[in-house]
C-alpha cells in the first residue's frame, strides 16, 4: 500500500473541518467547566469573602462583619441542583453580603463572624459544603478573613478543601 499526499484543496478541506469542530468543541468545554459544580463552591466564597471585605470598610467599628448566617438552604443538597425557595436567602446578612442564588445549586452556604474579646480582632469563616453524589458526605470549602483593630480587613491565604469532590 502506497501512501500519496494531500492535495491542497484535500488539505485545506482538513483544516476548515478541524477548526469548525475546535470552534464549537472548545467554547462547550469551557461552558461545561463553568458550570462545573466545584466552580460553585469557589465561585460562591469568593463573592462571599470579597462582600464581607466591602462590607467591613463601610463598617470600620469594632463590630466589622455582618452577624453570623445560618447553612442555606439548611438541607445540603443531595447529589443534585437545588432550587432554592424565594425566602431562603432572607437573612439580614445574606442581604447585607448581597449573596443569594436565583438558579438552581449543588452546595449550601454559611457565614460565622466573631469578635476576639481579648485582641479586638474580627474574624469571619464562610462555608460552602455539598453532597456531590448524595451519599450523605460532604464536602466543605471555607475561606477566612479578619479585621485587626485600626487595620483594614483582609482575606486569610487559602481555601480549605475537605472532600473536594465526595
Amino acid at each position: 500500500m502506497s501512501w500519496r499526499s494531500w492535495s491542497a484543496a484535500e488539505l485545506g478541506a482538513a483544516i476548515a473541518l478541524g477548526g469548525s469542530l475546535l470552534a464549537v468543541a472548545v467554547p462547550a468545554f469551557f461552558r461545561n467547566l463553568s458550570a462545573s459544580k466545584l466552580s460553585e463552591p469557589i465561585e460562591g466564597l469568593d463573592r462571599l469573602a470579597s462582600s464581607a471585605l466591602a462590607y467591613a470598610e463601610v463598617h470600620p467599628q469594632e463590630i466589622s462583619f455582618p452577624p453570623p448566617a445560618p447553612l442555606t438552604p439548611a438541607q445540603v443538597p443531595r447529589g443534585t441542583r437545588a432550587l432554592d425557595p424565594p425566602e431562603a436567602w432572607e437573612h439580614l446578612t445574606w442581604k447585607s453580603l448581597d449573596f443569594s442564588f436565583e438558579e438552581p445549586h449543588a452546595f449550601a452556604f454559611q457565614f460565622e463572624s466573631a469578635l476576639d474579646p481579648t485582641t479586638g480582632v474580627m474574624r469571619f469563616v464562610a462555608r460552602a459544603h455539598g453532597d456531590l453524589d448524595g451519599d450523605g458526605a460532604f464536602s466543605t470549602f471555607e475561606v477566612q478573613g479578619e479585621r485587626h483593630p485600626g487595620q483594614p480587613a483582609r482575606m486569610l491565604p487559602g481555601m480549605f478543601v475537605d472532600r473536594e469532590v465526595e
